[in-house]
């Protein structure tokens, strides 16, 4: 790449004896940027990447005077970037599909005459195997080796073929199964702070960035690492050496004042500010957080926030470089020379956060004392819907009338006020029924507590709340307290590192005596993979049309995502996910009522099993330690025997297998050419469906457990797999047959064009015959219909899920018309060659009357420009037509040439083949 550097900052700094190149933001200041460095720590990084990669053609010298201008337009210039992040990272649910692609490109490129060697990633790529563990065994000593060997079982297929990857592509690392969460292992081994690369001779340093095919990417950014989630498309096309085309983003900055005070944990603070960020709005922006505060949260504290941003809507949540980082940085067996050179280049840039540091100018800001924070759980069905842990019983009760649907009136919150009897005992009140569970001396009511999981990245890369539930779980077994025998507990660790200082301070037997016995290291309940209930309990809340509920250490409850048997999820941190297992009910006021009975028939409640911070303190102290690291992430490639005992065939390109129901080829490269067809304009579609607000990538794509009675499940009984071994959406994602049968397939998906029927059902017109979308987009499809989705606002909330927009595009959806998008899902449509329409403020598909049996024309598409205002043609039934104006959200050129050749990885095979 050839470098003008118009702004004359390329320099040497020595660190230690050895020099290291990197672009001089202060000598770029003095050299014409000026104001560069009062810009927000998070905005210096984006400055940075710009002057390092500016070629004159991508990035452009005007570009990079844009970002220093940011001081004085504050973000709301709309100016689109060209970035390019150090490296990519993957989960085995995203990455499988990615290598997938990436195996079919190599396919295609042999088919249009040229060199396969050429599709390799071109910038490091780590792909974590964390998505596939399930929570089958639980409770038991041996709960852990049985998930394991269940997971090997399960995803043989799909293991050989990342094993192949590996192997095949350079610039390509495989962590495996049973090593720990992607977030957590790139946060305690991958990421640096400060990256390096060596080129003609000289060692480059600059901040180390990257984006990830999950969502809770951000959560590296509380070590100073900024990076975000994007679909596995834009990854995909980051690894293939494409830039990551963006806005200039407004920065909102969130102060940080005072201290936690007693009792409250990392959880409630992270509930609290997704709380207040999603108040304030902070969709497509960075976050950035600042003030004296900071000094008063650990690390892994930040890293929790962070771990949020998809939570409170922003593309990031930033924290700046400071003493902590770099103690982190050597507490984690970081190199030596590494972490004095993350000392000396932040410095040298004015990236380093300290007590005599000026704020930096900010397009908002909000702010927070952190001795306000109380005690929380979120839910019971978004993450942002914070409750003070006091209020938690009435407001499960106020819930309840929904959550029943068409059941009889719940009963008052006055009438569900009961005690718990004993330690093992039903609740006694004529307000709560309980029904009875066959075999079991138990029986099960609404608000019974049948999940506490502590899981998930988002806590359980924070040792404080970790060793704080182990406390709680040491004092409740000291007591004689018992989980209630109709939860199912599971301890699920980012990484292996906590089992190793839960051991040290002799925490684990207590847990284990509660029933938190380790179940494997990976996503498991916060993404579906919470295994199936007991039977009889699964039995009872069906047949009697309970309102089950969870409680998780998790970042996400929406609905219909932890398990199917469950309606209603509520966050917690991981000590009060023990507490709730041995209350065993939400309608418990676990501030207020006791949790249970010692051995002498006493009274426990909360506040007698509760730690200190002092206790806690002194075992993180003891037990966190360097030397753990070191030993723990030195071989951790090599996997266990399972993961060295996979065979591997296939060399360049990969040897498909056509009775894989794991791993297909998929149709993108079919019959393409090497110069794009002309886009078309679309005429006559139908709508597939019409949806409410907050649609999420859980409800578009296939996510959780597959059902025997569907499209899904009907394609893999007619490929000999038995219902028991459907395995989940997740771990089949390599297989586009089974996606698109999957998409808009969510059981608590509710099309309007349906008078209040759930599930993935449409009418099909112009007969109105109710039946599968899947199957309704084939009759579409096999009639030459192009379709359309009609959707409210927040359409495509949640975790990056690539599935979402391929799926749909699959299905022939050629355009998505919204009230708004959530970030990751727009681009992801525009990647897929699907085009995403707004509204205009104050229009929806319910103002207009639309029921569904329209039909719909946009013209124009052939000469479509970045958000450019455009109309659609709906002809009613009646006959009459009525021209809608709409806003076309392909929002860059980029995108614009991605629409062009079909989407992005057509545009990339192209250039790469070319």
């Amino acid at each position: 790449m050839s470098h003008p550097d118009s702004f004359k900052c390329r320099k040497t700094l020595d660190v230690d004896g050895k020099p290291y190149v990197y672009f001089d933001l202060q000598e770029a200041e003095r050299n014409g940027l000026a104001g560069a460095s009062r810009l927000p720590f998070s905005m210096k990084v984006i400055l940075e990447n710009l002057l390092r990669n500016e070629d004159g053609r991508t990035v452009k010298a005007d570009d990079i005077r844009a970002v220093a201008n940011w001081v004085e337009d504050r973000g709301t210039a709309g100016h689109e970037i060209a970035y390019r992040p150090a490296r990519v990272l993957m989960q085995d649910f995203t990455g499988v599909p990615a290598v997938v692609d990436l195996a079919a490109m190599r396919d295609a490129t042999r088919q249009l005459g040229a060199d396969p060697t050429k599709i390799n990633p071109l910038v490091p790529v780590d792909l974590v195997i964390d998505h596939s563990v399930m929570v089958d065994f639980f409770g038991q000593a041996d709960s852990f080796k049985k998930n394991v060997d269940a997971e090997y079982g399960r995803n043989g297929e799909r293991y050989t073929f990342l094993r192949w990857g590996s192997e095949a592509f350079e610039n390509f690392r495989v962590v495996p199964p049973g090593t720990g969460i992607c977030h957590q292992v790139n946060l305690e081994y991958l990421a640096q702070t400060v990256w390096t690369k060596e080129e003609n001779g000289e060692t480059i340093a600059y901040p180390d960035t990257l984006v990830g095919t999950d969502s809770h990417t951000t959560m590296v950014n509380g070590l100073s690492v900024l990076g975000w989630g994007v679909g596995g498309i834009e990854a995909e096309a980051a690894m293939l050496g494409q830039p990551v085309s963006m806005l200039i983003p407004e920065v909102i900055g969130f102060r940080v004042e005072g201290k936690l005070p007693e009792g409250t944990t990392a959880t409630d603070l992270v509930l609290t500010v997704t709380q207040m960020l999603r108040k304030k709005g902070v969709v497509g922006k960075f976050v950035e957080f600042y003030g004296p505060g900071l000094s008063n949260l650990t690390l892994e504290d930040q890293a929790t926030i962070a771990n949020m941003a998809p939570e409170y809507g922003a593309t990031c949540g930033f924290f700046p470089v400071d003493k902590d980082t770099i103690s982190y940085l050597e507490a984690t067996g970081r190199d030596k020379q590494r972490v004095a050179l993350v000392e000396a280049y932040s410095r040298a840039q004015g990236m380093y956060r300290d007590e005599t540091s000026t704020d930096p100018v900010f397009t908002d800001t909000l702010s927070l004392d952190l001795s306000t924070v109380v005690p929380s759980l979120a839910g019971p069905k978004r993450p942002q819907d914070r409750v003070a842990l006091t209020d938690v019983s009435t407001a499960f009760a106020a819930a309840l009338p929904e959550l029943q649907g068409n059941r009889a009136k719940a009963p008052s919150t006055d009438e569900a006020r009961f005690v718990s009897e004993g330690a093992t005992g039903a609740f006694e009140g004529p307000a709560v029924t309980r029904y009875a569970v066959e075999g079991a001396e138990h029986g099960i009511a609404d608000g019974d507590v049948v999940i506490a999981a502590i899981t998930s990245c988002t806590n359980t890369s924070n040792p404080n709340v970790l060793v704080a539930a182990g406390l709680v779980a040491r004092k409740a077994h000291a007591l004689g307290l018992k989980v209630k025998p109709w939860v199912k507990t599971s301890l699920a660790p980012g990484s292996q590192i906590v089992t190793e200082y839960l051991e040290k301070a002799d925490l684990q037997k207590d847990l284990d005596a509660m029933g938190f016995n380790l179940v494997g290291y990976g996503c498991t309940t916060c993404i579906g993979n919470s295994g199936p209930l007991p039977e009889a309990i699964s039995e009872a809340i069906a047949k009697n049309d309970l309102v089950a509920c969870s409680v998780l250490s998790g970042n996400r409850n929406f609905e219909g995502r932890v398990n199917p048997d469950v309606r209603a999820n509520w966050l917690a941190s991981p000590p009060l996910v023990v507490a709730y297992a041995i209350a065993g009910s939400l309608f418990v006021d676990i501030t207020k009522d006791a949790l249970g009975k010692d051995q002498n028939g006493n009274d426990v409640f909360l506040k007698d099993i509760w730690p200190t911070t002092q206790e806690i303190a002194e075992i993180v102290r003891k037990t966190v330690t360097r030397d753990l690291f070191v030993e723990r992430y030195s071989d951790v490639f090599k996997g266990d025997e399972h993961w060295q005992k996979i065979e591997v065939s296939g060399g360049l390109t990969y040897d498909w297998d056509d009775r894989s129901t794991y791993v297909q080829n998929p149709p993108y490269f079919e019959g393409m050419t090497m110069d794009p067809v002309p886009v078309e304009d679309i005429h006559g579609a139908r709508v597939l469906a019409l949806l409410l607000d907050s649609i999420t990538t859980d409800h578009i794509s296939p996510a959780g457990s597959i059902k025997a009675n569907g499209p899904a499940g009907d394609y893999l009984v007619s490929h000999q797999v038995r219902p028991v071994d459907f395995n989940s959406y997740g771990a089949r994602r390599g297989n586009h047959q089974v996606m698109m049968r999957g998409t808009f397939a969510n059981i608590r998906i509710k099309n309007q064009m349906l008078d209040g029927i759930e599930g993935g059902m449409t009418k099909h017109f112009p007969g109105g015959e109710v039946m599968p979308i899947y199957d309704a987009a084939m009759k579409y499809q096999a009639e030459t219909v192009p379709l359309v989705v009609f959707a409210g606002k927040e359409y495509g909330t949640g975790s990056s899920r690539d599935w979402a927009a391929k799926g749909t595009v699959l299905l022939g959806v050629r355009a998505v018309i919204a009230q708004s998008f959530e970030r990751i899902h727009r681009s992801n449509l525009v990647g897929m060659g699907v085009v995403p329409f707004l509204f205009e403020e104050g229009t929806s598909w319910q103002t207009l009357g639309l029921k569904g049996d329209e039909i719909v024309t946009i013209e124009g598409l052939t000469t479509i420009q970045p958000r450019q205002k455009m109309e659609a043609k709906i002809e009613r039934a009646d006959g009459t037509v009525t021209m809608v104006p709409l806003l076309c959200r392909i929002d860059t050129l980029d995108e614009l040439e991605y629409f062009r050749h079909g989407g992005i990885l057509q545009y990339v095979l192209r250039r790469l083949a070319a």
